[in-house]
């Protein structure tokens, strides 16, 4: 069953957050340190992007089959096999042979990042599930609160993971951070299980599998805006960022990270404020037109910073103060998204409307990724900011579907004429 009981479901909810949390900070290492691993060993920008594809592939399937697995196994079983998953990962990582041929060793590592994609879509929907069961649901200011909370701490803790994995990398090594990173999953998670229900998030019903695809026409929206608006912010952040710093500007792996995880900090801690950015009133939640109104100021900037580095003016200066703007403006369209899909699905189909959901986004994070490094390595930084431009102006088009209300039948009743002379 859900959770059940509003002081036990907060203490199960902030134990699945507290797991996902640990899980987050060892996957943002671990993005960083293979970046940067790769990047010393003289791969390309089309090649280290070429490492993540299995991650982003493995994604889309894995939000598809999560989302039923945890409705019908109950949310332990996909936040556990998540973690596991992780754990075995970072081990595999650590047995990579520094004289392996080069092939061996790029299937080495795109089978690893398949299954850390696997485990961190796992844990993420296990996590956001739990949200719809523990706030009652005509509590809707609370759910954007919690929602943007969840989802804004879960990208500041990336961010902290980017700044430990560019730490570990140059203290202790490659080797030595996946290792230590591993033992420390291992700990959180032992300590989690012990505590957490074995019916945690199981349905009384079992569902069947066809009911993943969503036939709701506000999530079937959402979920294309989404693949957009990830793909826009992946196709120049996730690659071509890092190389264009670390090539152009000549930044130590130190400072890359640093910088990326302040960046994705600050982009967290914007998600977690946002109920205070764009409520008008206290209490007042996102509707279908906030969607589209956020996705139409996002596009304006990477269009202004395309234009400005085009025009050779401070490219450097432009792209660093572009990414902060970029920043603030797109957790505020990540943290209404998080909020109406939650809002959207169904008590009983949560997990599998949100694993259908974040389906799209790994979609988008896949096309994001590979572009990234493609369109970086022939066209630079400029073309990689176009093709974002048009992927969030796709986005705002898409969602503009929401901003107009569906009509609702109305059933006309007869009035009572009440006649005054009558005796």
């Amino acid at each position: 069953m859900l959770l059940t009981g509003q002081g036990k479901g907060v203490w199960e909810y902030a134990l699945v957050t507290s797991a996902y949390w640990g899980f987050t900070v060892t996957d943002g290492a671990l993005r960083m340190l293979v970046l940067l691993q790769f990047y010393f060993l003289g791969y390309s920008a089309f090649q280290i992007a070429f490492l993540f594809l299995f991650y982003e592939i493995f994604g889309v399937i894995t939000n598809l089959v999560g989302g039923w697995i945890g409705a019908n196994m109950g949310l332990r079983v996909t936040l556990f096999g998540g973690m596991a998953i992780q754990i075995f990962a970072l081990v595999m990582m650590a047995f990579l042979g520094a004289a392996w041929p080069t092939w061996l060793v790029v299937a080495w590592v795109m089978v690893a990042q398949a299954l850390s994609g696997i485990a961190k879509d796992l844990t993420k929907m296990s996590s956001k599930s739990a949200i719809k069961a523990v706030v009652p649901e005509n509590a809707e200011g609370a759910l954007y609160k919690w929602v943007s909370l969840l989802t804004g701490s879960k990208n500041a803790l990336k961010g902290v993971g980017f700044f430990v994995g560019a730490l570990l990398f140059t203290v202790t090594g490659f080797t030595g951070s996946v290792l230590i990173m591993a033992a420390g999953l291992a700990v959180l998670s032992s300590a989690v299980y012990k505590a957490l229900p074995k019916d945690l998030g199981e349905r009384q019903r079992k569902a069947k599998f066809r009911a993943m695809f969503s036939m709701d026409r506000r999530i079937n929206i959402l979920s294309a805006a989404r693949f957009f608006l990830f793909g826009a912010r992946d196709v120049w952040f996730v690659v071509a960022l890092p190389v264009f710093f670390s090539s152009v500007f000549g930044w130590s792996p130190i400072v890359v990270g640093a910088y990326l995880a302040l960046w994705t900090i600050g982009y967290g801690i914007v998600q977690s404020l946002a109920p205070r950015f764009i409520a008008a009133k206290t209490g007042e939640t996102p509707k279908g037109y906030t969607v589209f109104f956020w996705a139409l100021v996002l596009t304006a900037v990477p269009l202004s910073i395309s234009l400005a580095v085009a025009a050779g003016f401070f490219p450097g200066l432009s792209v660093a103060v572009g990414l902060a703007v970029f920043g603030v403006i797109f957790a505020i369209n990540s943290a209404v998204h998080s909020y109406m899909i939650v809002h959207y699905a169904e008590s009983e189909k949560v997990a599998m409307t949100i694993g259908f959901y974040y389906m799209a986004n790994a979609g988008g994070r896949l096309i994001g990724t590979v572009l990234s490094g493609f369109v970086y390595q022939y066209g630079g930084i400029v073309a990689c900011l176009w093709i974002s431009t048009a992927f969030v102006g796709a986005a705002a088009v898409i969602s503009a579907a929401l901003a107009v209300p569906e009509r609702q039948p109305t059933l006309q009743l007869a009035t009572p004429q009440l006649n005054p002379t009558a005796a």
